[in-house]
């Protein structure tokens, strides 16, 4: 890795504004799909819960490859006058897109199930396993050819969540406000040309945030291409030796799994427990408040600690409000969004700092392996928050089958009773397995993260 010798536009707020936008544009079409995709099927169209959880977990295994060999494309493409990765954005941006809106195909729910079940497995592999990937691959490994400045890294690991922040207030407070009806019997629910209508919204507004991401972003950081013949064998190898990638995968796992488990569950239980989406709504702009409250203070905390023993205690922030509200079992909505509030605030901290986490890996593989991988480690690191995106919603989809939920019986006493424990207890148990990998597995503390930066710096 060496940087450009041309002269090239310092690293500023117009890299971070711009880093941001793109995942503003990504979780356009992600949140969207781990907010309201399991929701649109069982409510709107009709398909089991467990057979929607089956085809979410059942697509990761497309993934497996997909990601890897997306990372692997992106390690062998070559720098263009325009940078490495950027390009990608350009050519993505349309296709997962059109894949996401397809995927709330209202006008298609009086079809036969095997019609609609059909073109539930096409339309999400189609976006997930394919589009978003190829899209998602290489901006995330962008970060490492904007900067190669640990402490500008963790600037853009903010921003990036803060971007992220904006597209879930839109989706987490503004469509929970406009795409439940009240029927007869006073229930609110769910209306799937509304749906449809905010997955087009949801669309155009991904492609113009993708399209700032790459206007506004520079390379200014040359990423040497791999030239080397694949080898499966060695890949899969150097990956499973990996001890700082695996701990950060695993950690991350169980984290995404709790929060796209909440992200999940709060479609469930404000509406069918508490009868409440102005709540849900209030969710949503509690997450981007507390998001922009904790944002001027992680990377000087970071940098004074470290991200592994922040990151370990977010986890433990976030657990415990869960478990307290689940043994008062409150039926006061409002409380339910106060201790909502004090667990995302350990959310907020572990997504400011995360990306700049999968930094630290790339170049602690670099240090330890002598090889540059952006490419496949973040292949690796985006195919593990599917694995949580399916499992989350897989897990809940069969447990929702378990506890009886069905069109018929949502507002059913004995089922909107188990949504209440599921909401609490399934998130809470994954934010205490992520922060015990990161102590055990996960083994880049402060003084090694800074160690390999030294590195790094006297090689380039």
């Amino acid at each position: 890795m060496q940087t450009n010798e041309k002269p090239v536009r310092k690293f500023g707020l117009r890299d971070k504004i711009g880093y941001a936008f793109g995942d503003f544009g990504n979780d356009f079409t992600f949140i969207l799909s781990s907010s309201f995709l399991l929701k649109f099927y069982t409510d709107v169209m009709g398909v089991s819960a467990g057979l929607v959880g089956i085809m979410m977990m059942l697509a990761r295994f497309v993934d497996a490859f997909t990601d890897v060999t997306m990372g692997q494309i992106v390690d062998r493409s070559k720098t263009t006058k325009n940078g490495k990765f950027r390009p990608w954005l350009l050519r993505m941006c349309g296709p997962v897109a059109v894949a996401s809106l397809l995927m709330y195909a209202s006008w298609f729910k009086d079809m036969s199930m095997g019609f609609k079940i059909f073109w539930m497995f096409f339309t999400y592999l189609l976006w997930g396993s394919v589009c978003y990937t190829g899209v998602n691959i290489p901006y995330g490994s962008m970060a490492s050819a904007i900067t190669g400045n640990p402490k500008e890294r963790a600037q853009l690991s903010n921003w990036r969540t803060i971007g992220a922040s904006f597209a879930s207030m839109f989706i987490s407070v503004v469509l929970p406000l406009t795409v439940y009806y009240t029927d007869t019997a006073g229930n609110k629910v769910l209306s799937g040309t509304k749906v449809s209508i905010a997955a087009v919204v949801c669309s155009i507004a991904a492609v113009l945030c993708y399209l700032l991401c790459y206007h506004l972003t520079t390379e200014r950081v040359t990423i040497e291409t791999t030239t080397e013949k694949f080898n499966l064998k060695n890949l899969i190898s150097s990956l499973l030796h990996n001890r700082a990638l695996i701990g950060f995968v695993l950690a991350s796992i169980c984290l995404q799994l709790s929060q796209l488990t909440m992200g999940n569950m709060t479609s469930y239980v404000f509406p069918n427990y508490f009868g409440n989406t102005e709540a849900q709504a209030m969710t949503g702009m509690i997450s981007i408040c507390v998001i922009f409250l904790c944002s001027p203070f992680t990377v000087k905390l970071s940098d004074k600690f470290g991200r592994r023993a922040l990151a370990m205690t977010a986890c433990i922030i976030s657990a415990v409000p869960l478990l307290v509200i689940y043994f008062m079992h409150t039926h006061n909505a409002w409380l339910f969004v106060v201790f909502y509030g004090i667990m995302y605030i350990g959310i907020a901290i572990f997504q400011l700092i995360c990306w700049a986490m999968v930094t630290d890996v790339i170049d602690d593989t670099e240090v330890t392996s002598g090889q540059r991988s952006d490419g496949t480690i973040f292949a690796v690191y985006s195919f593990s928050r599917k694995i949580a995106q399916a499992a989350s919603s897989g897990i809940i989809g069969l447990l929702l089958t378990l506890i009886g939920y069905s069109q018929a019986t949502a507002f059913d006493a004995p089922v909107v009773e188990g949504i209440y424990s599921l909401t609490c207890l399934v998130p809470s148990i994954g934010f205490i397995l992520s922060a015990v990998f990161l102590k055990f597995v996960y083994p880049l503390g402060k003084k090694r993260v800074d160690k390999n930066a030294a590195k790094l710096s006297l090689k380039k």
